[in-house]
């Protein structure tokens, strides 16, 4: 829809009430990573709060320019088998459908894709979906970008309808965070929830990862467009990272748990902030991630505890499962390598990892665990403990 998103951030009143020299750092931060949101979520914002956490999650900010982390932080590149197609886990393919989104997060994890000439994303299917027949161990597959909600639902139902006539594709995943940045392109199109509708049946289900990062995203809107996926046969989970300024806190992680379950939505991951290029000043300590997430799970019932604490790491998805004192444990949720799969990892603690290569894990079972495992003094452990 015309008008809907504004790319050119001088167009904000906010910023044209800034200093000159603020505008000015702001421009440098965009020239690099651009600035992209919708209407409805700028009319989200409360500008007049320096800490607004929706401001925080779509407004530049020059601590942005740090050059430190990776352009690719999980190797996706090591994963891609065809243009546009990335296959890591057996079960699961991905599918890159679109490199714009109704907003660009400045946590973004796959910034590259803004920032290349070179697209990355598919034109032509043919040989993604060639390879997804070829490999009957791909029972999922995820339409991601950028948004796949951003393309129209004409080009969105060509995928849907080969991706559907595959026998051995049971689930089709859809990345998106229109929900919260643009809930009007789910509600104002009747076609694509006849889309949804038509394609989540008995043996083959749509799936919506929706990725609310706090609880004030979640609007009337939102709420409506909920119920509308819902009411197709759409599944709804929600995954987000913990970011600092937005939901570091386990009073606003817990209370969206809360509004997310309220919904009918299930919280599936929490993820720790990837160290792309540009995202340190949004990054929290591991085990801080850890702690928020557990201290808001003390609020919640059941249904709102189900997210799993997760690092997307080139080697796999490690979740964190447990620390102690001295002790941080870990295990993999999912492994690029069978051999990792379910491998458990103990690390001693420490307050400034923001990432998985800052631990050296050990293993258990490759040899003794005596300093590991214990609270006391190890040295007063006399025996090996092996697993």
């Amino acid at each position: 829809m015309k008008g809907t998103y504004i790319t050119d951030i001088t167009r904000i009143p906010y910023f044209q009430s800034l200093k000159k020299s603020e505008q000015e750092s702001l421009l440098q931060v965009t020239e690099r990573f651009p600035f992209r949101a919708s209407r409805h979520y700028l009319s989200l914002i409360d500008w007049n709060n320096p800490n607004d956490p929706l401001k925080r999650i779509i407004f530049p900010d020059p601590g942005e320019l740090s050059m430190i982390g990776s352009r690719d932080p999980s190797q996706e590149q090591n994963y891609t088998v065809q243009h546009g197609l990335q296959h890591k886990y057996p079960q699961t393919s991905l599918f890159l459908l679109s490199d714009e989104c109704g907003g660009i997060c400045r946590f973004c994890f796959r910034k590259r894709l803004f920032m290349d000439c070179q697209r990355q994303t598919v034109r032509d299917y043919t040989p993604a979906l060639g390879y997804i027949r070829d490999h009957t161990e791909v029972t999922d597959v995820l339409l991601s970008g950028g948004d796949p909600l951003i393309l129209s639902t004409p080009h969105l139902r060509k995928v849907i309808n080969e991706l559907k006539s595959i026998d051995h594709v049971g689930i089709i995943r859809i990345g998106t965070k229109m929900l919260a940045y643009n809930p009007g392109r789910i509600t104002g199109d009747p076609d694509f929830i006849s889309l949804i509708n038509e394609s989540s049946k008995e043996n083959k289900k749509i799936y919506i990862m929706a990725h609310f990062n706090h609880p004030a995203e979640i609007s009337p809107e939102s709420i409506q467009a909920i119920g509308m996926l819902q009411q197709a046969g759409a599944i709804i989970v929600n995954q987000t990272p913990v970011i600092d300024g937005v939901n570091n806190n386990p009073a606003i992680m817990a209370q969206l748990f809360k509004k997310l379950s309220f919904q009918g939505i299930s919280p599936y991951y929490v993820f720790q902030c990837r160290p792309t290029i540009g995202n340190q000043i949004y990054t929290v300590p591991v085990e801080k991630s850890y702690q928020i997430m557990h201290t808001a799970f003390k609020q919640c019932s059941g249904l709102a505890k189900r997210a799993r604490f997760i690092m997307s790491h080139s080697t796999g998805k490690v979740e964190v499962v447990g620390m102690n004192n001295h002790n941080i444990f870990m295990r993999y949720h999912q492994a690029a390598d069978p051999e990792d799969y379910d491998k458990f990892m103990i690390s001693h603690s420490n307050p400034q990892a923001r990432w998985f290569d800052d631990y050296e894990p050990f293993t258990p079972g490759t040899g003794p665990i005596r300093e590991w495992l214990f609270e006391y003094d190890p040295a007063a452990y006399r025996e090996v403990a092996t697993y």
